[in-house]
This record gives structure tokens, C-alpha cells and sequence, in this order.
């Protein structure tokens, strides 16, 4: 299964450049019909995670995949699934 990984550590103080590379990764994976994207917003005060959270629960965003997943090993960590 092929995987798309957005790592948001380069750019966690830069609030519309991560709008944007979420918009990105999100319409890549619908254009590419990818599974599984992984977003790592990193551990930190858990402001960021919660930023990407919001984001994808935007109606329009989330009319485009299937679920989201956090990941319980790692709290740095979400999935995002889709289904085509």
C-alpha cells in the first residue's frame, strides 16, 4: 500500500505554510488515490496536533477521507485514511 508522509517540524511556527502543505498532502493523496497518509505534527505542547486535528475537521477536508487515526504509540503521530 503506498504511503504519503508529511512531516510539519521545518514549518511549526509558520501557521499559513501548514495550512497549505496540509491542503497538499490531502489533495495529493485524493489525485494519487494513496491509502494512508501519515502526519507528523511531533510531540511538543500538543498545540500543533491539535492545529492538524482542527484542519481535518474542516466539512470540505473531511467529505475526502475516510477516517483519521491517532496514533497510541506515539502521541506525535496521526494517520489519515482514505478510501477509494
Amino acid at each position: 500500500m503506498a504511503k504519503l508522509k508529511l512531516d510539519l517540524h521545518d514549518i511549526y511556527n509558520k501557521g499559513g505554510q501548514i495550512d497549505v502543505e496540509l491542503n497538499r498532502i490531502v489533495q495529493e493523496a485524493v489525485e494519487k488515490k494513496i491509502e494512508l497518509v501519515e502526519i507528523i505534527p511531533g510531540k511538543g505542547s500538543g498545540a500543533l496536533k491539535k492545529k492538524v486535528l482542527r484542519f481535518l475537521d474542516q466539512k470540505h477536508i473531511r467529505a475526502l477521507y475516510h477516517r483519521v487515526e491517532k496514533d497510541d504509540k506515539n502521541f506525535g503521530r496521526i494517520f489519515i485514511h482514505f478510501r477509494f
